[in-house]
């Protein structure tokens, strides 16, 4: 029945942990706890010696996060603080016209809705979608007009679980020549996902759910031909085209994403993020999906079997990773907190009690689990 601990010793916090968070915040592997010892004693002992040692995990990082996102260049892929930096970053950068419209739905996470509702000031309308119908994806599509600007959705959405479409959206966005930004936290790490193919402008996701890493550093991708369009906020050093040559005066902004980072990196985030990628590239995302689906419909089953109603989409082409369901006779604040004093790390989300397993969660955590219920 899939995979077990025993499989793992990436997490062997499994073994003391009913772990069903990674829809929030997820528990590293142990090669990035191993990889985060090791920049700090390197700290401790020769400080930035070898700085251009730490400049190669930079480019891996790069290097796996395009390779995650259907291998895109990486001169399209920014290193930022979070998801929302991110959409801040395009919200502010946009050229907005009093009337312009943008397109979100009403299912949204505040990192993708408060960027855009801030626009108000400008003229600019935010148009929320109700995804609780048969057909999400046209839903948006039909909200869709001459003074749409711009599309912005999760993937994934937080609360439900409710798989998107992005491909079938994106295709008719750059068909009509509006932009069309994925917020990508709740998918990337957890299903393969192609930025090209969902016709994306813009993805943004931070690494800290299920991509294993840690908070505070985000993948920010964007478009080469679209870079020229964001007016860019913040300034440094960083950004440049001659961003190693200090005693210039003269400056211009650099040709590739790195435009979006105007000071320095994020060092011990990057060793921590290149680590819990390269396990999920040794993986293999075709295997991280196949293993998380079982344990997702693992996990459909016995909470059927207990009569909890579902507030997920049990079809597989509409679910990733996060089921969230309510109990007969018992409020959703009741049951979180009940299977939080009995050991369960889970969320309440979305109306009920949030659930996300990952690709490695043994079988035997979500029988611990559900036999709570």
């Amino acid at each position: 029945m899939g995979l077990s601990v025993s499989d793992h010793p990436e997490f062997p916090q499994q073994d003391e942990l009913i772990y069903l968070n990674h829809a929030a915040v997820a528990p590293w592997p142990e090669r990035t706890r191993l990889a985060v010892h090791a920049f700090a004693d390197t700290n401790c002992r020769i400080g930035a010696r070898d700085y251009p040692q730490w400049l190669k995990v930079e480019q891996r990082l790069r290097q796996r996060l395009a390779w995650l996102i259907g291998g895109v260049d990486t001169d399209e892929i920014a290193l930022l603080k979070n998801t929302s930096e991110g959409l801040s970053v395009i919200a502010q950068g946009l050229d907005w016209q009093p009337g312009d419209q943008i397109v979100i739905s009403d299912q949204e996470f505040p990192s993708n809705r408060i960027p855009w509702l801030a626009l108000a000031e400008q003229g600019v309308e935010v148009i929320e979608v109700n995804l609780d119908v048969d057909d999400p994806e046209q839903a948006i599509i039909d909200a869709l007009n001459d003074k749409t600007r711009l599309v912005s959705l999760s993937a994934v959405q937080y609360g439900t679980g409710l798989l998107m479409n992005m491909a079938r959206i994106g295709q008719v966005c750059r068909a009509r020549q509006i932009l069309f930004c994925v917020d990508a936290i709740q998918i990337l790490g957890a299903l393969p996902f192609d930025a090209r193919e969902a016709c994306a402008d813009f993805v943004v996701a931070d690494g800290h759910k299920w991509m294993l890493g840690p908070e505070g550093l985000a993948l920010f991708y964007c478009r080469k031909e679209v870079q020229p369009s964001l007016t860019l906020r913040q300034h440094g050093w960083h950004m440049i085209a001659n961003a190693g040559d200090y005693t210039r005066k003269d400056w211009q902004v650099v040709d590739n994403a790195r435009r979006f980072e105007c000071g320095s990196p994020n060092m011990l985030g990057i060793h921590a993020l290149e680590a819990s990628l390269s396990l999920l590239q040794e993986v293999g995302m075709e295997t991280v999906e196949a293993e998380l689906q079982a344990r997702v419909a693992y996990l459909i089953e016995g909470l059927q079997q207990r009569g909890a109603d579902l507030l997920s989409p049990i079809q597989p082409e509409q679910r990733a990773g996060i089921v969230t369901f309510t109990l007969p006779g018992e409020v959703p604040a009741d049951t979180f907190l009940r299977l939080k004093q009995q050991g369960v790390v889970c969320a309440e989300r979305g109306g009920g009690v949030r659930f996300s397993p990952h690709f490695y969660t043994a079988f035997s955590v979500i029988d611990r689990a559900l036999a709570l219920l």
